[in-house]
């Protein structure tokens, strides 16, 4: 019953999200409705005991959203279109970093508790281990500096495109 529920929460989000995507003529509103869609679509995975597809599906297709936001406040000059209300930039900066300590603290610390004592044995993976877990493994251990040029080689790239995005506004 609650599984039922959450698919036509999830289904109305989706389809309410791409509906603003079709609609908008200002493309930061609509990129910013397709990244919130791709999330909720991702919704469906979990509903479905699919978490690596998931988690795949926020990565890979939120993260190509983002690069197409990018893209769009580069070349097509989007941010004179939006009028936004002046605030101070210390308090939701603030506000924001205490959010973060307080959700990371909160929903961080059972796990911590929990496999801190199993951490020597999560390091020596069995047969019997699932395929997330199997492809986790292998790539925090076996290939951790590939993943990690990987991701600094994408946050240049991002520092770039906004860096460029930046100065053709100037």
């Amino acid at each position: 019953m609650l599984e039922t529920l959450a698919f036509y929460f999830f289904a109305a989000l989706t389809l309410g999200m791409a509906f603003v995507v079709v609609t908008t003529t200002n493309i930061l509103y609509a990129m910013t409705s397709l990244a919130a869609a791709m999330v909720f679509v991702s919704a469906f995975f979990f509903l479905l005991d699919a978490e690596f597809l998931g988690v795949v599906q926020i990565l890979v297709y939120v993260g190509a959203v983002v690069v197409m936001y990018a893209f769009g406040m580069m070349f097509l000059n989007a941010s004179q279109e939006v009028q936004e209300r002046a605030h101070a930039p210390k308090v939701p900066a603030l506000l924001a970093i205490a959010l973060a300590v307080v959700l990371v603290a909160l929903l961080g610390a059972p796990f911590i508790a929990h496999y801190a004592h199993n951490l020597q044995e999560s390091l020596n993976p069995d047969l019997d281990t699932s395929n997330t877990k199997l492809i986790g493994f292998v790539l925090f251990t076996k290939y951790l500096v590939a993943f990690e040029v990987g991701a600094f080689m994408l946050l240049v790239a991002l520092v770039g495109a906004m860096a460029s995005a930046f100065k053709k506004e100037n």
